[in-house]
């Protein structure tokens, strides 16, 4: 028997299990946070299973995604980076995670929490949504809209509204699995 997940899965395991155990679950750590905004800017353009099956390779290359040791890179480590096939090759994404962990110590330095700030544009809690269909999920809200502007007004890059909304759904602001979805009421 077939497992009812959100349309836009497909049959490829390594996206049922990202769908299953990891979209949409409530996400609170700030670096686990700061990856996933990260990972999500590197989509634009691109369809996230590409961004997934390199995911391993940008969290080798960018040392688990720890601001702390991203703000070193220089420019041989972007030119590093430009040869690197495991990842986007991408230059101007490559050098937004160098500068969104700038901006994200920057926020540290004012005393600003990144989870906090984050989950802030939800009210502290997960939205849940009721889509019946695919079709129904919208690519941005008002609420992504807020966060973006936020998020680039605090010097972050690739962190359009879509990129937000995408963000917002995947690390669990928002449950936008479909009602027949299996994972609809774990979220």
């Amino acid at each position: 028997m077939d497992t009812n997940r959100c349309s836009w899965v497909g049959k490829d395991p390594i996206y049922q299990e990202y769908h299953d155990k990891v979209w949409g679950r409530p996400v609170r750590d700030p670096i686990d946070l700061f990856a996933k905004l990260c990972l999500d800017g590197q989509q634009a353009g691109l369809s996230w299973i590409t961004i997934l099956k390199k995911q391993q390779n940008y969290e080798a290359a960018f040392h688990n995604f720890e601001p702390t040791k991203i703000v070193l890179f220089d420019d041989q480590d972007i030119e590093r980076l430009m040869l690197d096939k495991g990842i986007v090759r991408n230059r101007l994404k490559i050098k937004s995670i160098i500068n969104n962990a700038k901006a994200y110590l920057k926020m540290q330095e004012e005393g600003i929490e990144f989870d906090q700030f984050i989950w802030s544009f939800v009210g502290n809690k997960v939205i849940t949504n009721h889509w019946v269909s695919a079709s129904e999920v919208p690519t941005s809200t008002p609420k992504s809209e807020e966060m973006s502007k936020a998020l680039k007004k605090k010097g972050f890059s690739f962190v359009g509204t879509t990129i937000c909304y995408a963000f917002m759904q995947a690390v669990g602001l928002v449950n936008d699995h479909t009602t027949d979805c299996h994972c609809y009421k774990q979220a």
